[in-house]
């Protein structure tokens, strides 16, 4: 009866060691396993928050003239008929013939 329970307790130490530390699965892989889940959700969610923007910009390019006017007066310097455009260049260079 004695050595039955050793076996046993041999057995069951043997188990619960081997479920901790062995196995496919260990509790330390399924600890790691977890956090890897956590930073891709964070990242999925930062992913959606990004698209969600770029699907909003689209349908206002797509829908909103004030955001193409916008857009092609920005860009590209479009002006309206009757309207004078002025621009204003920094100059890096000093002008070598300036007083």
């Amino acid at each position: 009866m004695k050595i039955r329970r050793v076996v046993f307790t041999s057995l069951l130490s043997a188990s619960v060691y081997y479920a901790i530390f062995g196995g496919e699965y260990s509790a330390f892989e399924l600890r790691g396993i977890g956090r890897d889940v956590e930073k891709e959700r964070a990242a999925l969610v930062e992913l959606e928050e990004t698209t969600a923007g770029l699907q909003a910009r689209a349908d206002a390019l797509e829908n909103d003239p004030r955001t193409l006017e916008t857009l092609a007066r920005e860009n590209f310097g479009m002006i309206r008929d009757g309207e004078v455009l002025y621009r204003f260049a920094d100059s890096e260079e000093p002008d070598p013939e300036a007083p």
